[in-house]
């Protein structure tokens, strides 16, 4: 699929957010965490929207990266939208303290990149980009399921 690089830069830079001052990939985390918002009641659309971002992201990443000839650009945060919906899929339930912590501990491993999302950062084009971001997403996942199935069974 031919993607023109204005479509390229709606997508990677998820309509512009990456533009933003800054904190351009807290910007894009936090707009994965809205539009999530609206779609969480239905696990399938969840899982749809997810797939789409995360094929949009590997064919629009690798062209923007190789267009401005910079290595994972700080404008691209269509990674961090994908990373944060992969953070909240299939979790036991949500609320405001679950939204929240997603938020946190997702930023937090997207930042400090636990192996082997290092590994995988370093690799070129969407690939380097998406990578890490989905294994920040997955370990976020992880971490939220545990806590609040722990949560929720001392509770009950």
């Amino acid at each position: 699929m031919r993607l023109s690089k204005n479509i390229v830069q709606i997508i990677s830079t998820f309509f512009y957010i990456g533009y933003l001052p800054l904190i351009p990939g807290t910007f894009g985390s936090l707009a994965g965490l809205i539009l999530f918002c609206f779609i969480k009641d239905s696990s399938g659309l969840s899982v749809l929207v997810t797939i789409v971002l995360l094929i949009l992201g590997f064919l629009s990443c690798g062209k923007i990266e190789r267009l401005y000839n910079i290595k994972d650009p700080r404008f691209v945060v269509c990674d961090e939208v994908c990373g944060m919906f992969i953070s909240l899929l299939f979790l036991p339930f949500y609320n405001t303290a679950v939204f929240i912590t997603a938020f946190f501990v997702f930023r937090l491993f997207d930042t400090l990149k636990p192996y082997p999302a290092s590994k995988f950062q370093k690799l070129k084009g969407s690939l380097g980009i998406m990578s890490d971001d989905i294994i920040a997403g997955l370990y976020t996942n992880i971490v939220i399921q545990i806590v609040f199935r722990i949560i929720s069974f001392k509770v009950s």
